[in-house]
């Protein structure tokens, strides 16, 4: 219980901050990539947050044993999949959709922290109404299942030049997402703070100032 309310609070803190903000953060501790590019949402007012449970899809084989949407799902959740975020890998195909309102029906019945999928998805009117945000590349109509298949779980996936593993935090909001070890998620909303303070000290300088003391400045 502790954990998820953890959790709870630095969900908030993370939603006051903003993805840029963590970014930031991230880039002083931590010199790897840790950003994506913004997604697309089916409530984009819902911002997401909680650490990873990984879904790696990889493309079509016919002569591979066929996997379960299902059984991957319960293997990356684990027994305690509330608060967890969803995340599923493109295998490739980003523009290809990887599940719907029906399959992810799974992580509303489970009250998962949310969906990152690193290709499109359908249903958005359907994803809209779960308790979880979700974020992808867009909406689909067609099935993908002929293009790419789900193949294992609770792995290390990428996402948009990003390695995530299993227990990283995720943050995604308008402006994009940022994915942050979970061994430093405490250190990097404190860093995002300090940001956060320093940019609103860097405006209140920005509206004093005149333009003749700029001259020759190079800033």
């Amino acid at each position: 219980m502790k954990a998820h309310d953890d959790d709870g609070d630095r969900a908030a803190r993370a939603a006051e901050l903003g993805c840029a903000a963590l970014v930031d953060a991230m880039g002083r501790i931590h010199p790897h990539r840790a950003h994506l590019l913004p997604l697309t949402s089916p409530d984009p007012s819902r911002a997401l947050f909680g650490p990873a449970a990984t879904m790696a899809f990889m493309p079509y084989r016919d002569d591979l044993p066929p996997t379960d949407f299902a059984h991957l799902f319960y293997r990356a959740l684990g027994s305690a999949p509330k608060g967890r975020v969803l995340v599923l890998s493109s295998g490739g195909y980003p523009e290809t959709s990887h599940g719907g309102g029906t399959k992810l029906s799974r992580g509303d019945q489970h009250e998962i922290a949310g969906v990152l999928a690193d290709g499109r998805l359908r249903d958005f009117a359907q994803l809209a109404e779960y308790g979880f945000p979700t974020w992808c590349r867009g909406e689909a109509t067609q099935w993908g299942g002929n293009i790419v298949m789900p193949y294992a779980a609770d792995v290390a996936v990428e996402v948009g030049g990003v390695t995530i593993v299993p227990g990283d935090y995720i943050y995604a909001d308008t402006a994009g997402a940022v994915v942050i070890p979970a061994g430093s998620i405490d250190d990097i909303l404190a860093e995002a703070h300090r940001v956060d303070e320093e940019d609103a000290r860097a405006v209140e300088r920005i509206r004093v100032e005149r333009p003749e003391d700029m001259r020759g400045t190079t800033s």
